[in-house]
């Protein structure tokens, strides 16, 4: 067999076999990254309810902001984060660099755009079929904007699912601010591409195929929930 073959198969047994430094690599992965989706989400969904329903001098240069970072790339987040945390930065008493805490403020701040934007294209399609009800109800304007966001539930499962797939794919932020620490902060995408370095190339193989696993299973995930809004909306057309 060829090399490519051979580190194939290597790989297969790493994953089948459970090796314990490949699993330990992959549950800080999903740790880290859930974690950020989840304090990601405490103020992209606020912020983007709150666009979709504000009013006031800059709300267009604001959302186009928010729609400009979208393409923030990670190492500009991870350079940011650094000197905030780093030792002479305004954070740096907190002792968190080089840390999982820090891996997942970088991430938290990379996705906290994405789930703003989609989730204000959420409220305005909310509001747009049921706002009218909602304001003779009484509600207020951002309250509107929330309960709209209630409603498009499974829209914005499929928000958070398409953050969790952007921010456990990258490498950038958390190579800067975590430093890819063996045993402490090292990452799938930041593992593979030290192995690879390194030429281990099984185990940055069957760390490969376990993210796009992790990636592709997401995708389907988010197929299946807007398959199920898609049929909750011709149900109560």
């Amino acid at each position: 067999m060829n090399s490519i073959a051979d580190s194939l198969l290597l790989a297969a047994q790493l994953i089948s076999h459970a090796d314990t430094e490949l699993w330990r690599i992959v549950a800080l992965s999903l740790r880290v990254s859930a974690s950020a989706c989840l304090l990601g989400a405490l103020m992209g969904l606020a912020l983007g309810a709150w666009l979709a329903v504000a009013r006031f001098p800059g709300h267009g240069a604001a959302v186009w902001c928010v729609n400009t970072l979208l393409a923030l790339p990670s190492v500009v987040v991870g350079l940011v984060v650094y000197l905030l945390l780093s030792r002479s930065g305004p954070l740096g008493s907190m002792g968190i660099l080089f840390t999982p805490s820090a891996m997942v403020i970088a991430q938290s701040i990379l996705v906290v755009p994405l789930i703003a934007a989609l989730s204000r294209r959420l409220v305005l399609e909310g509001l747009g079929e049921g706002g009218d009800q909602l304001r003779s109800l009484g509600a207020g304007p951002f309250q509107s904007a929330l309960l709209a966001l209630l409603h498009e539930r499974f829209g914005v499962l499929t928000v958070m699912l398409t953050a969790f797939g952007r921010a456990v794919s990258e490498v950038g932020a958390v190579m800067i601010v975590g430093g890819n620490i063996d045993g402490f902060t090292r990452v799938m995408t930041t593992a593979i591409a030290l192995e690879t370095s390194k030429g281990d190339l099984p185990l940055a193989l069957g760390l490969g195929v376990v993210l796009l696993g992790v990636v592709g299973v997401i995708n389907l995930v988010v197929v299946a929930v807007q398959g199920r809004t898609s049929l909750e909306r011709e149900a109560y057309a």
